[in-house]
């Protein structure tokens, strides 16, 4: 089934705050819509709108035929307990709320009519939704796709599996196998890359563009919304405006450019302008002021002629005035465009550590039935070193071992003289837990005074609502940019970031490129972001696969 989606005058917030409003948008079938916008603006705000999870405040929401199947696929975070593979993707995919629908419409089936609706027509369309949600042979296509994205699950094995039980790497490509299982007419995807690696990214990229309905997707992985989005919707939070840009993404970047330059250049113009008129009014008068002092003065001479000039004079500087006044008024008003919130972030700087910062030694690292090794690496001071690899092919590991956090079960592996580590892990985990945020940053950074705390993190957008909250309620975006408030906080001359970009929005990614562009210290950066790899300057490139390193 085609279908069209389209939001009409939409109104979306929480509580009395609104983050957007008169917001028009139509998805048609074959569109792919990114949705761009500072964290805060409203997208997830407009997923659940769109999806009809919540209320708007006000316009609507209206799909084309009513009964159209939309998906909508939030970020999870935290996997639900005693959830087995089978009931996940049944979950994401819809196929499982499809068949308790149709099994509850075939038991009324024996009922008579209640309302004037005819159990038949209930069970019909129940029906219909079952077979559109692709649930009848999920069953026979599920394991076929898990194998093709790496994962060695039976149908026996895949219903006894319990998500809780994957590693991360393992997590990520069960999320994406049921996004490719999926059926949906319109889709409504929340930052779909985060934890792909770039195999993952690529089927990913392939199955958005092969799409035949409708997509609305919100991500910040640069390179994916360059090769996928066929339209951006920005939610400008500082402009309290929404606007849909056609083209791509790199056309978006383009024509917000010109147009912020053209908005800034027409108020420079209105407000030079206004500012001149202004001063000749007030010199006009000044001038009428002096002259009506004058005329009331009496010649010495008593010139009669002489005081009707000066009088007729003074009422000619008074006529300019209102004339200039009227000028003014007249002016078409401009206004000023609002400066967006822009983190502004810097890497604290340690004394140079020793020649050789790290060292492995045919050392080998296991984790549960995972082994890394034997790897013999050597870091040195200064180098700038990006790690890739596939999801659960060991690089976290690998920075567990050359940072001491894990001992090698063979082999040796020491870390220099005077190396001040600076991390932020792929789980954020050195700032969690449920200790306050301005707390937990403390006993992080002793050395710091909690009105010093307070105003570095509000720096990093972190404010009265958040730091007395439990670090475990924050967001993951707030917690990796209290993150990066504790690496400007400490001096550190090893710094290690495991996928940084996930959960950043995309001002603050650029702002962390152009920190690592000025740290001169020793880097170890493992990422998938594309453009973070393009970007990033680094003088070596270490490839982990299947617990192996290599050096390309």
């Amino acid at each position: 089934m085609t279908a069209t989606l389209v939001a009409h005058g939409l109104a979306g917030g929480y509580g009395h705050r609104t983050l957007f409003d008169s917001l028009d948008l139509t998805v048609a079938p074959g569109d792919v819509v990114g949705v761009v916008g500072a964290n805060g603006a409203g997208k997830s705000t407009l997923l659940r709108l769109l999806a009809g999870v919540d209320t708007s405040q006000a316009g609507s929401v209206t799909l084309a035929p009513a009964d159209a199947f939309v998906g909508w696929l939030p970020q999870e975070h935290e996997r639900v307990t005693g959830e087995t593979v089978v009931d996940y993707v049944g979950r994401r995919t819809g196929c499982a709320e499809a068949t308790r629908a149709m099994e509850s419409a075939a038991e009324a089936l024996g009922e008579p009519a209640a309302g004037g609706i005819d159990p038949a027509d209930v069970y019909s369309a129940a029906l219909d939704r079952w077979l559109a949600s692709g649930a009848a042979d999920l069953d026979e296509r599920l394991p076929v796709v898990l194998a093709d994205l790496g994962l060695d699950f039976d149908g026996e094995r895949a219903e006894q599996t319990l998500m809780t039980s994957l590693s991360g790497g393992q997590a990520a490509r069960v999320g994406l196998a049921a996004l490719l299982l999926s059926r949906f007419d319109v889709v409504l995807l929340d930052e779909p890359t985060n934890d792909l690696d770039l195999d993952g990214l690529e089927r990913l990229e392939a199955f958005v563009r092969g799409l035949r309905g409708g997509v609305v997707l919100v991500s910040h992985d640069r390179e994916f919304l360059s090769r996928c989005v066929t339209r951006v919707l920005e939610l400008d939070l500082a402009q309290g405006s929404n606007r849909v840009y056609g083209g791509g993404y790199d056309a978006y970047l383009e024509e917000r450019e010109t147009l912020r330059r053209h908005a800034r250049e027409k108020y420079d113009e209105f407000a030079d302008k206004k500012a001149d008129l202004v001063s000749r009014a007030r010199t006009q008068r000044e001038w009428s002021s002096q002259g009506v002092r004058n005329a009331m003065k009496k010649s010495p001479d008593n010139d009669k002629i002489k005081r009707k000039a000066a009088s007729e004079s003074s009422e000619k500087q008074a006529q300019k005035v209102r004339q200039m006044e009227s000028r003014i008024a007249r002016l078409e008003e401009v206004e000023e465009p609002r400066k967006e919130w822009q983190l502004v972030f810097t890497i604290g700087s340690a004394p140079r550590s020793s020649s050789v910062v790290s060292t492995l030694s045919a050392a080998v690292i296991r984790q549960g039935d995972f082994t890394l090794g034997p790897v013999s690496l050597q870091v040195n001071a200064g180098e700038r070193i990006g790690i890739t690899g596939p999801n659960g092919a060991g690089k976290s590991t690998l920075l567990r071992a050359l940072l001491g956090h894990q001992a090698p079960a063979e082999g040796t592996a020491s870390l220099g003289a005077s190396v001040r580590v600076g991390e932020i892990d792929q789980a954020r985990s050195q700032l969690a837990g449920p200790a306050a945020l301005a707390d937990a940053f403390e006993a992080v950074v002793p050395e710091m005074a909690s009105g010093e705390v307070r105003t570095l993190l509000a720096k990093f957008g972190l404010k009265a609502e958040h730091v007395n909250r439990p670090v475990g309620e924050l967001s993951p975006g707030e917690r990796t940019r209290a993150g990066m408030a504790v690496l400007q906080a400490q001096g550190v001359n090893l710094l290690v970031l495991d996928e940084p970009t996930n959960h950043l929005d995309l001002p603050a990614i650029e702002q962390l490129e152009q920190a690592l562009d000025s740290y001169d210290g020793t880097l170890l950066l493992v990422t998938h972001d594309r453009r973070m790899l393009a970007t990033v300057r680094t003088d070596r490139h270490w490839r982990v696969d299947a617990g192996r390193v290599t050096e390309a």
